[in-house]
């Protein structure tokens, strides 16, 4: 059960703001000065490549794996990883796994992003398999920041 603190908010597992986001199911856990949103992430979903300039954006892997392409290369994460991307660097993110739990810290502009992208969640439970709305995403990345530069890299 959410309690809140002087000032702060403690979260439980399944608490948080719930959002379907490009395939995903996104759990709000902490906003402020920065944002940290939990995503859990089916196998194969990615991101089209992309950049945020004025944004800085960390992964952590909580559970499974996944990959992060930063400077033209893509590089392996399991459990435990982290991978840092600072604003202004093109990059694209990939589930490798069933079940990929991910920690992201972020700006708050990048968290306007994720909700004008993305929907309240029916349900917290990954959405199911369809096409992401990409007319939707290109509206809300030229709304907030994010510049998509093509489809995810091979």
């Amino acid at each position: 059960m959410a309690t809140d603190t002087a000032g702060g908010q403690v979260l439980d597992a399944q608490e948080g703001e719930a959002l379907w986001f490009f395939g995903t199911l996104t759990l709000v856990k902490g906003e402020g000065a920065y944002t940290i949103v939990e995503q859990r992430c089916p196998r194969g979903m990615t991101t089209p490549l992309h950049v945020q300039p004025d944004d800085d954006e960390a992964f952590h892997v909580v559970e499974g794996r996944a990959s992060f392409h930063v400077n033209g290369e893509w590089h392996e994460g399991s459990t435990g990883s982290t991978a840092f991307v600072p604003r202004g660097t093109p990059h694209a993110f990939r589930a490798d796994s069933d079940d990929t739990r991910v920690l992201i810290v972020t700006t708050p502009q990048h968290m306007a992003f994720f909700r004008a992208a993305g929907e309240p969640a029916a349900e917290r439970r990954l959405p199911d398999p369809a096409p992401p709305d990409m007319e939707k995403l290109m509206s809300a990345a030229q709304q907030f920041g994010v510049e998509i530069l093509g489809p995810p890299p091979d």
